[in-house]
């Protein structure tokens, strides 16, 4: 009896042997024909933000993304490779893994003329410069930070940097909240007595005279002549909060000082409002400067400044993200990938812009159009291209100077920063025309 009992053991863990190996073998099987992985960018993703950092992960090893647009929110397809897989499970980014028959299936349906998808192949790793200082000022960058928080790596540039000519060296720029103007963020009014404030004052002007020159608008002007290059000869240019209002104002201003006593020595030129050149200028016109040295704006580029107050409030403050032709119109496509079309508000130095200083050249990507307000923005430069995001931080609605960094673990689905990384991949994109 303990003989047969015996041979009855040893039968059954022989029998669960086969089947563990039964079952591995299908395992094995499946995965052979599962040969693509999908990274959803609907509401199915548990991490927006960091599946962007995944996508980008796999481009700088080599793999070739494609970004599926207007698919599920604008997702990514690549061919199964065991290390993605681990990657979005280690960055907790929902993936699903299909066949080759179920991959040509999407491939198909989005190619269908009815259907208003595409699909764009991502191809190499765009290398990402931030301009930023090197001094520890008290607030941050939404670009920065999500960069962190998705993993994407970046190198931190300045004036130094820009001067001595590095720009061409990289595909893309982001400038941090920058006052190219040379009136220090207009903090006069309210921060002048502050350390940091006094302290970023000696240390600009350092760095200006260090470079040789006499004023610190004369060195940022010269800096954003270098950025302008860097786009005409095919860059990529991303900027937010008051960096697109600053930018453009000092393009305009090339010349004219602009710039009263208490920020470079002397009085403003007289009659320097109508010596501006809009020409010179990416995306707006007809704006008018700010001439109080107390007031926190830059020009009427903005449309929160102090002459008129935003009629709305935080709870009903959104803007609308414009549909684009998929097939015809795919950078603005790429540009506006999400979850959702319509997008929570946010304030900045620079809020939104006003529609009336909005070249007719530029292309509108997201307004608030019943106030007028246009949020999002990007045109074409030489061989390059520029984009302009209004606000300051997409998920702190009033972000104040000495305010902590937005925790981006709170905010893994954010639509607001998903806008920030679409143009992190957009250069990766072929750069070629919609093929007929």
């Amino acid at each position: 009896m303990q003989k047969t009992g015996y041979h009855s053991t040893l039968g059954g863990r022989t029998w669960r042997k086969g089947a563990l190996l039964m079952l591995l073998s299908l395992f094995f099987v499946a995965h052979a024909y599962a040969s693509y992985i999908v990274i959803p960018m609907d509401d199915a993703q548990k991490n927006h933000l960091k599946a962007y950092g995944v996508a980008f992960w796999a481009l700088q090893r080599e793999a070739e993304v494609t970004w599926l647009l207007n698919y599920r929110g604008g997702a990514f397809m690549t061919k199964y490779a065991d290390a993605i897989e681990k990657e979005c499970r280690l960055r907790g980014v929902s993936c699903e893994v299909i066949a080759d028959g179920q991959s040509s299936a999407i491939l198909s349906h989005i190619a269908d003329p009815a259907v208003n998808m595409d699909a764009v192949k991502l191809q190499k790793a765009p290398k990402i410069a931030v301009y930023s200082p090197k001094n520890k000022l008290p607030w941050d960058d939404a670009v920065t930070l999500v960069l962190t928080y998705a993993e994407v790596p970046y190198d931190v540039i300045y004036d130094d940097e820009v001067i001595a000519g590095v720009l061409p060296t990289y595909d893309w720029l982001h400038l941090h909240h920058e006052d190219f103007t040379g009136q220090y963020g207009k903090f006069w009014g309210a921060h002048r007595s502050q350390q940091w404030y006094i302290e970023d004052v000696r240390l600009q002007e350092a760095t200006a005279n260090r470079l040789g020159y006499s004023k610190v608008s004369h060195l940022k002007l010269a800096v954003a002549k270098k950025i302008r290059d860097f786009v005409m000869g095919g860059g990529f240019l991303f900027a937010m909060c008051s960096a697109p209002d600053s930018y453009d104002v000092a393009l305009a201003a090339e010349g004219v000082d602009i710039c009263d006593v208490m920020f470079d020595g002397d009085p403003m030129q007289p009659r320097a409002q109508e010596m501006l050149d809009y020409s010179r200028c990416f995306a707006f016109k007809d704006f008018r400067i700010s001439t109080n040295p107390q007031e926190y704006e830059i020009s009427t580029i903005d449309v929160d400044d102090r002459t008129r107050q935003r009629l709305v409030n935080e709870k009903n403050d959104f803007f609308v993200l414009f549909d684009f032709s998929a097939k015809w119109d795919w950078v603005p496509t790429m540009l506006t990938q999400n979850h959702t079309r319509v997008v929570r508000g946010f304030m900045g130095q620079t809020t939104a812009f006003r529609r009336e200083t909005v070249k007719t050249s530029a292309v509108i990507l997201a307004e608030n159009k019943e106030l007028g307000e246009v949020r999002y923005l990007h045109g074409e430069y030489g061989k390059g291209t520029w984009t302009f995001l209004g606000g300051h931080d997409p998920e702190d609605y009033r972000h104040y100077v000495g305010d902590p960094p937005t925790d981006l673990s709170l905010y893994p689905n954010s639509p607001g920063y998903r806008l920030i990384l679409n143009n992190i991949l957009f250069p990766a994109a072929k750069k070629e025309k919609h093929k007929t």
